[in-house]
């Protein structure tokens, strides 16, 4: 299946954010290790969502995650503090992403678990027990949710738990997210020093908690502005209201305003969340590390393309290890709308401004990846001929997202058939 997208001559709009993700499949871990009966409310109803419900729900001996790596990777931990032996599963691209570093870590805690197929990657056979490891070490440079993953679980072990990161800690927010939702389920749990956490032993509570909408859905909105074109005769006609933002964030994605700051976009709070408007004149180079914001790194890349801004953007090493190699993706997808993207030492992404003859009629691949398809949608607002593959991958995190382009005025046509 494919969308054919058009977009609206004016962008006016108010928008409903689908709630976080990152938040939902965290608090959804801290209710289930705290035994808790009051559920945290607004979760988004994403899929990785769904599928982490559906495992914590009755703890069946067989799950099923599809393509949900955040829940994969909480869950192996969560299971392997949880009475029972249970098979951990997930798609064949799921197969293929490495989980060695975590399991390596939990075995280093006293955890059972096994390679039920290829060693090094799901699926996982895990046999919950009592965890008395202490102490372990992890480059700081590996995926936040490995970290994020052995830090929940940190108070359930029988003497707590101190993670000390070596070298380059990225994506520290996602991190910090981490341990601010762990006090609020009532853990003590804090950086001791620049590299160490340490997670005292003891019970997490039983709260009401509620979900904030999600900052790395509303970056799309953000981009849509951006590329928007107001007419000199009319300025400042472009007006995108997000409700449920607000500015004490614990996402980390929430800097990714800063950026779009550069890139022309001004960011008004209110008391319903954040109203977009376009000011001023872009910068004309941008050079970001985004190693705390990477699932930022596909919204920035087709926007300065799009908006002729030559950029290079580095600490993107996670990139490689999402839903597909998101590097090579945006190389790939890219090219098709006539530019020629770059790549350096597996983690940074450079545009000098060099073109190469488009595609009459580009299809955006969208490699099993959400964010692949979120970020080139926008692109139908300078490429009318533009289409999605495979849109249906919005799913994972903001299933909703057509409709909502919908709503603000974008056509959307299926196969020759407008709906």
């Amino acid at each position: 299946m494919r969308y054919k997208l058009s977009a609206p001559a004016t962008l006016h709009t108010t928008i409903q954010l689908p709630a976080s993700k990152s938040i939902s499949n965290r608090a959804l871990i801290l209710h289930a290790l705290a035994q808790g009966h009051i559920t945290p409310t607004n979760l988004s109803d994403c899929d990785d969502t769904c599928v982490m419900i559906k495992a914590l729900d009755g703890n069946p001996e067989h799950i099923d995650i599809l393509a949900a790596g955040t829940a994969m990777r909480f869950l192996t931990a969560y299971l392997s503090v949880t009475p029972g032996t249970r098979i951990i599963t997930g798609t064949e691209r799921m197969q293929q992403r490495p989980i060695r570093i975590l399991v390596d870590a939990l075995r280093e805690l006293g955890a059972q678990i096994e390679y039920a197929g290829n060693e090094g990657f799901p699926p996982l056979r895990i046999t919950g027990t009592i965890l008395t490891g202490e102490e372990i070490s992890l480059a700081g440079n590996v995926s936040s949710q490995y970290i994020s993953a052995l830090l929940m679980i940190g108070p359930i072990l029988k003497n707590g738990l101190r993670l000390n990161l070596t070298g380059e800690i990225i994506s520290r927010p996602y991190i910090n997210l981490t341990l601010q939702l762990m006090k609020e389920f009532g853990a003590d749990a804090a950086w001791s020093s620049e590299s160490s956490i340490t997670v005292r032993p003891g019970q997490y509570k039983d709260i009401p908690f509620t979900v904030e909408s999600d900052w790395s859905g509303a970056s799309y909105w953000y981009q849509m502005v951006a590329l928007s074109q107001d007419s000199k005769e009319e300025p400042a006609k472009t007006e995108v209201e997000l409700l449920g933002l607000f500015p004490c964030s614990y996402q980390g994605d929430s800097r990714g305003t800063e950026i779009f700051t550069k890139l022309g976009v001004q960011t008004t709070y209110t008391d319903r969340g954040v109203v977009l408007t376009k000011i001023g004149t872009p910068v004309a180079r941008l050079k970001e590390d985004l190693v705390d914001i990477p699932d930022l790194a596909q919204t920035f890349v087709v926007t300065c393309c799009l908006m002729n801004i030559p950029f290079r953007f580095s600490g993107l090493q996670s990139l490689k290890i999402k839903e597909t190699d998101r590097i090579q993706a945006l190389i790939t997808e890219l090219h098709k709308l006539g530019y020629v993207v770059k790549s350096e030492q597996d983690s940074i992404l450079i545009w000098n401004g060099e073109r190469c003859e488009p595609e009459a009629s580009p299809v955006i691949a969208t490699y099993e990846d959400h964010r692949m398809a979120m970020a080139f949608a926008p692109a139908s607002l300078l490429v009318p001929s533009v289409q999605i593959a495979e849109p249906q991958v919005v799913s994972k995190s903001y299933p909703g997202y057509w409709e909502d382009l919908k709503q603000a005025g974008f056509r959307i046509e299926i196969e020759n058939k407008l709906c």
